[in-house]
């Protein structure tokens, strides 16, 4: 059982930045894929970004690739997910993952409980 728990949402002016965290339970955090999802109202929840257990590598939505910047620091057992030149688009809420494979589909056993990130324009 892994608990996932972010912070860091808010509400930013188009062109700030926000950093989320992602605390998680459990002494085998750095065997897990980390990863954060968003889900926009009325839209489905979407991938974000994803990062191994040894951050070695790294995943991320296309579009937000340059903007956004997902690290971990398994000493702390946090994942962060950077986030700049936000837009109101970006607007979601941002969910937390966890689960020990990745892949190009990624469906994660394990999520929090969302933090609410809203730009304004």
């Amino acid at each position: 059982q892994v608990l996932l728990v972010e912070s860091g949402g808010g509400l930013v002016q188009a062109g700030g930045s926000l950093r989320l965290s992602c605390a998680a339970s459990g002494r085998t955090f750095s065997s897990y894929v980390m990863g954060w999802f968003r889900q926009a109202p009325g839209k489905e929840r979407e991938f974000v970004a994803a990062i191994r257990s040894t951050g070695d590598s790294v995943y991320y939505l296309e579009s937000l690739k340059g903007r956004f910047t997902i690290s971990r620091d398994n000493a702390k057992n946090t994942v962060y997910l950077q986030m700049n030149s936000l837009k109101p688009e970006d607007t979601a809420v941002y969910y937390c993952a966890a689960d020990r494979y990745y892949s190009g589909s990624w469906n994660p056993r394990y999520w929090g409980q969302g933090t609410q990130v809203t730009v304004s324009s």
